[in-house]
């Protein structure tokens, strides 16, 4: 595990990371990082006569390319001695996040993802990155040049296999790390609780308002996704800040409960994709194909998470404030009883209208009457 951390922190740098699969090898690099000096430089070093790029198939989709596999698809890209690289670096991240669907890239011209480029996708995912990659092959004679950079610890290396177990495991191992008394504005009695992922990448927070052993029973509980923009600065292109004060205010007035507060901002594609995002809705497009184009699907939460915390606090049974039937499914599936679902609507207003009418049309939110009304 702590091999797949350090491969996602050093993506994350621009630098790029030696995936293996057996016998077969290629240095894989984010799609934000093909600007950085080490590109060229491994490519130089490789003496590489092509790159491989692999999108996913919301990414696809978002191009107008019909392709069929659920894995995405792979793009092989020849270097040849006329393509500079200032374009070949533009045309790459254009491909990573350009809106048009004049691509030039059609189904036949792409290959099934293999190990490695699954694995790459999987690292661009949990760190938050966009989900494309770009790798360079390793050829048998470049292995010597390699196993210089990983002895002197230049490069690391990583395991495909270690990358998919990586990706099964990191919510199971979930510890419970520190924990302090914090009131709040209309629920004094408050007690944080932090949980740290195995993986060490994020933490969660448990917000235990009022005297647990008074809790009514179902417990109320509420999922509270993070949102920078909207939690601490107010934005009023979303609901989240209402729905989070509105949230504890409900629990305290109740008896108490908890809410836990998840490090998964913009529907977990991390906060650099969010305003990413936001720009392409400034173009047009709505919530949830800005985040298809840019190859996320249209909700990356996962809530095994939010599960582990809620019985390593014992909690078993609870009513749960949410407009989202997808997260009362999470929940049940996790093997938590839900009682009863209890709306939870912020305001309407000309700024976040369009948003929460995509979220109700598109990803299925209760939403209806607020909508209505607002």
């Amino acid at each position: 595990m702590r091999k797949v951390e350090r491969a996602i922190v050093e993506l994350k740098a621009g630098e790029p990371v030696l995936v293996t699969d057996g016998d077969e090898a290629a240095l894989v690099f984010s799609i934000e990082g093909v600007d950085s000096p080490a590109f060229e430089a491994w490519i130089d070093r490789l003496n590489a006569s092509s790159v491989a790029v692999t999108l996913t198939r919301k990414r696809l989709e978002s191009l107008g390319i019909d392709h069929s596999s659920t894995s995405g698809g792979v793009l092989e890209i020849p270097l040849t001695d006329t393509m500079g690289m200032a374009p070949l670096i533009d045309s790459l991240q254009r491909l990573g996040t350009q809106t048009t669907t004049n691509s030039g890239v059609s189904s036949s011209d792409l290959a099934e993802p293999e190990a490695i480029q699954q694995a790459s996708l999987t690292l661009m995912r949990q760190g938050r990155l966009l989900p494309a990659s770009v790798s360079i092959g390793v050829p048998t004679d470049a292995r010597p040049e390699i196993d210089g950079a990983l002895h002197s610890q230049d490069l690391m290396r990583v395991d495909a296999a270690d990358v998919s177990d990586f990706e099964q495991t990191v919510e199971r191992h979930l510890h419970r790390v520190s924990e302090a008394q914090v009131p709040l504005e209309g629920a004094e009695e408050t007690r944080f609780v932090l949980f740290r992922e195995g993986s060490g990448l994020r933490e969660h927070l448990a917000l235990l308002i009022g005297d647990p052993s008074h809790w009514p029973d179902p417990v109320p509980v509420r999922m509270h996704s993070a949102c920078l923009t909207g939690d601490l600065f107010g934005s009023l292109r979303c609901d989240c800040g209402e729905q989070l004060r509105g949230a504890v205010r409900s629990i305290s007035e109740e008896g108490g409960g908890v809410l836990l507060y998840l490090a998964q901002e913009g529907r977990d594609i991390g906060l650099a994709n969010k305003l990413r995002a936001y720009s392409l809705q400034d173009q047009g497009l709505d919530t949830v194909d800005a985040d298809q184009v840019l190859g996320f699907a249209d909700d990356e939460r996962r809530y095994g998470v939010a599960v582990g915390m809620l019985r390593s606090l014992g909690i078993e049974r609870i009513d749960l404030l949410t407009n989202n039937p997808g997260k009362i499914q999470a929940i049940l599936d996790g093997g938590i009883e839900v009682g009863k679902r209890r709306e939870l609507l912020g305001r309407v207003t000309p700024y976040n209208r369009r948003y929460l009418a995509a979220k109700a049309e598109r990803s299925g939110h209760l939403l209806g009457a607020s909508l209505k009304t607002g």
